[in-house]
C-alpha cells in the first residue's frame, strides 16, 4: 500500500517525502505549487498537480495508488496573514480538509496524519503545555487547525478511520544533506528571516515587542528541527499500522529560545551582524509556548538536530546553497 503526502512540495511535507524514500518507501505527492515548488521533489516521487480539496481527483489517486494513509501538510500558515484574511484560512485550511477527509472515508483510507499545530493552545498560562491543555487559538490559523481536529476526530468515530494529529512547535532548520530546505518566497519563519538578513538579502529585520512577560521581553518559542520532525511522522503512521489508537502529539524539544537569544544564535553561526529594529507586536502572537513531548518520546521519537545552533547552521548551510544554484 501506498502513502499520499498533500503539500508534500513545500517546507515540511517535501522534508517527509525525503524521510520515506530515505528508509526504501516512495510516497505519492499532490501539491497545487502555491508555495511549494516542483523542483523539490525528486524525480522517481509520483507527482500529481491539483487541489487538495478536488474530491473527485483525489479518488482517483486513491484508488489509482492504492493509497492506505495519507499525510495532510497542505495549508496556508501566516499568523498574521490569517488575521487579516480569516476566510481564506478557514477555506484552505478546513474546508479543504473536509474535502479531503470525505475522499478518504469513501476511498476507504485507513490512516490519516495531520499536520496541526501549537497555535491551538493560544497564550498558555504555564510553562509548557501538554496535549490536555484546553485549546484557545488567538488566530484564525490556530481555530482552523483546531476545527479540522474536530473534524477528524469525529470521522474516527464514525467511520473507522484511525489517525495521528501531530501539533507542531515552530520548525525550522533544513536537511543535513542539503537536498531540502524553507523556499517559501517572504516567508515569516524567524530563523530563515534573520539568516536572510545576516546573508545580506533583506537589508534589516524587525523584533515584533519587546515587552511580553519573558526573561528579555521578547517572544520565546521551541524550535524543532524539519527533518526530526518528519521523521516523527514516519513513527507515528507505524504506530498507527502497529496498534490502530489514534492520538494527539505535541512535536517540540521541551526548550524555548526568546527573539533575541535566536538573532544572537544567527549572528554567532553566520559570523556576522547585522541590523535588528524594534517594532511593535503582531496581533495572535502569544508570550511563550514550550512543548511537553513525553508522548511522542514514550512511542520511541529520538530527535537528534536538537541544537539551535545546529538548526542555524544546516538553515543557513541551505540558504547559501541556494545562492549557488541561481
Amino acid at each position: 500500500m501506498t502513502v499520499l503526502i498533500t503539500g508534500g512540495a513545500g517546507y515540511i511535507g517535501g522534508h517527509a517525502v525525503l524521510a520515506f524514500l530515505d528508509r526504501g518507501e516512495t510516497p505519492v505527492v499532490l501539491d497545487d505549487l502555491s508555495t511549494g515548488s516542483r523542483s523539490a521533489i525528486p524525480s522517481e516521487v509520483p507527482f500529481i498537480f491539483g487541489d487538495v480539496g478536488d474530491t473527485s481527483l483525489l479518488l482517483q489517486i486513491i484508488e489509482a495508488h492504492k493509497i492506505d494513509a495519507i499525510l495532510h501538510f497542505a495549508a496556508k500558515i501566516v499568523v498574521p496573514e490569517s488575521i487579516a484574511d480569516p476566510l481564506a484560512y478557514y477555506l484552505n485550511n478546513t474546508a479543504k480538509t473536509r474535502a479531503l477527509l470525505e475522499a478518504a472515508v469513501k476511498g476507504k483510507v485507513r490512516y490519516f496524519v495531520f499536520s496541526s499545530t501549537a497555535a491551538v493552545y493560544g497564550n498558555p498560562n504555564r510553562a509548557t503545555v501538554n496535549e490536555e491543555t484546553v485549546p484557545a487559538p488567538l488566530s484564525p490559523y490556530g481555530m482552523s487547525k483546531l476545527m479540522s481536529e474536530f473534524m477528524i476526530r469525529d470521522v474516527s468515530a464514525a467511520y473507522g478511520q484511525k489517525h495521528v494529529i501531530l501539533r507542531y512547535f515552530n520548525v525550522a532548520g533544513a536537511d543535513p544533506k542539503g537536498r531540502h530546505g524553507q523556499s517559501t518566497a517572504n516567508a515569516t519563519h524567524l530563523i530563515k528571516v534573520a539568516i536572510e538578513t545576516a546573508l545580506g538579502r533583506r537589508p534589516f529585520m524587525n523584533i515584533f515587542g519587546n515587552d511580553y512577560p519573558t526573561p528579555d521581553g521578547t517572544c520565546v518559542r521551541d524550535y524543532v528541527h524539519v527533518s526530526d520532525l518528519a521523521y516523527a511522522h514516519l513513527l507515528a503512521l507505524d504506530q498507527l499500522r502497529l496498534d490502530g489508537v489514534s492520538r494527539t502529539l505535541n512535536c517540540g524539544y521541551g526548550r524555548g529560545y526568546s527573539v533575541r537569544e535566536v538573532v544572537e544564535a544567527v549572528r554567532r553561526v553566520a559570523g556576522t551582524n547585522f541590523e535588528v529594529r524594534q517594532a511593535p507586536r503582531r496581533p495572535g502572537d502569544p508570550a511563550s509556548i514550550i512543548a511537553s513531548n513525553d508522548q511522542l518520546v514514550r512511542l520511541g521519537w529520538k530527535p537528534e538536530l536538537h541544537d539551535l545552533s545546529v538548526i542555524v547552521q544546516h538553515a543557513l548551510a541551505w540558504e547559501k546553497s541556494c545562492v549557488i544554484r541561481v
